[in-house]
């Protein structure tokens, strides 16, 4: 074992703060081994304990403006079939979801120039009159620059009126990987990286919380992906934002990214063990089974999450591209695998405040 091996351990052991090369150092580490580390890390935070809530998905529109390669629920390529829902639709979905449990309705879709930003802030107006107390989490950093550059307005003005019209908090989509030549590559034209970290710090500034994303098992390196949480770790030492950090699992049916090596489960488990050791500041490490898998999402549990998400109900997005996520996972199947894994359920709101232990 190296010198520089055994400093990282020690410091890893010691709760020091370890550097981007030491970050990626790890991945050198057997899995195993970092799993421990990272285990232990979750467990003096979280015990055993595994946060799932009640939610529904609903995104209102898949027709974009903008040209991801790695996207398949866009209308305006491969999928031919364009809808942008009525508000009476959106409305009554969360409707249901609210009256079968769900705390949050989490509403994210394309970037639709044929709509007006009045329509989009609608739906959350009409939502939160009617559902006082439901959660709603709405728009990505890359909805809001693109209302901002569509509709002539700041960054700021657009979270003003987020806010206004009922947004509590907002998810971490949008992010996919930093790197500039990456991020060119996948996704031009979309929000870049400074504008995504400039959204969420506007947002932060107002005294709310987001999440945070990171896709990778595409193009990207590794050194790309530390490269992306250290940004964030960055980010968060200003703020205090973030609520939880995601690792996509980038899905690879019907779009135009052409992937040809396809991350194993090594690597995604050594990316969740890494983030947890090195993404000291974040408190929750989520396993987001729509891109993970449910069986994965909850080996994840094993290397630092702590975190699954919910029951979604119906999810568009994931699902357009090969994840088996359409219509969501039973609330008694969902808590059954978590107990069965030994863990804790333990159901959570929007922020992370535990309402009930299973």
């Amino acid at each position: 074992m190296s010198i520089q091996t055994k400093d990282l351990i020690s410091k890893i052991k010691n709760k020091e703060r370890i550097s981007t090369q030491e970050a990626l150092l790890l991945y050198e580490f057997p899995l195993h081994e970092l799993g421990q580390y990272a285990n232990s890390i979750r467990e003096e935070r979280f015990q055993k304990k595994t946060y799932f809530n009640f939610n529904r998905h609903i995104n209102p529109t898949n027709v974009c403006k903008d040209v991801c390669k790695f996207c398949a629920y866009s209308a305006t390529r491969k999928n031919p079939t364009q809808y942008t829902m009525s508000h009476e639709d959106i409305l009554q979905a969360a409707k249901q979801a609210y009256e079968s449990g769900a705390t949050e309705v989490h509403i994210v879709s394309a970037h639709n120039n044929q709509v007006s930003l009045q329509w989009y802030l609608d739906i959350f107006k009409q939502i939160k009159q009617t559902i006082p107390k439901i959660h709603v989490k709405a728009l990505t950093a890359a909805e809001v620059h693109f209302l901002s550059t569509e509709h002539n307005k700041t960054h700021q003005e657009i979270i003003q009126l987020m806010i206004e019209n009922g947004v509590d908090s907002m998810p971490g989509g949008g992010a996919e990987i930093f790197d500039k030549q990456v991020r060119d590559y996948i996704c031009k034209g979309k929000v870049n990286t400074e504008q995504w970290l400039e959204v969420h710090k506007l947002w932060h500034q107002q005294k709310r919380q987001s999440n945070a994303t990171m896709l990778f098992g595409h193009i990207e390196t590794r050194e790309h992906r530390i490269d992306h949480i250290n940004r964030l770790r960055t980010l968060q030492d200003e703020t205090g934002g973030f609520n939880a950090f995601i690792p996509l699992v980038y899905q690879k049916q019907n779009n135009y990214l052409k992937v040809k090596e396809y991350p194993q489960a090594t690597e995604i488990l050594k990316t969740f063990a890494i983030a947890r050791i090195f993404l000291d500041n974040i408190a929750n490490l989520k396993a987001y089974w729509a891109t993970t898998t449910l069986k994965l999402a909850l080996l994840a549990q094993e290397y630092g999450a702590n975190d699954i998400d919910g029951t979604l109900q119906k999810e568009s997005i994931q699902s357009a591209a090969g994840a088996n996520s359409r219509g969501g996972v039973k609330a008694d199947d969902l808590i059954h695998s978590i107990k069965n894994c030994g863990f804790i359920p333990v159901e959570r709101d929007s922020l992370y405040n535990e309402l009930k232990t299973w």
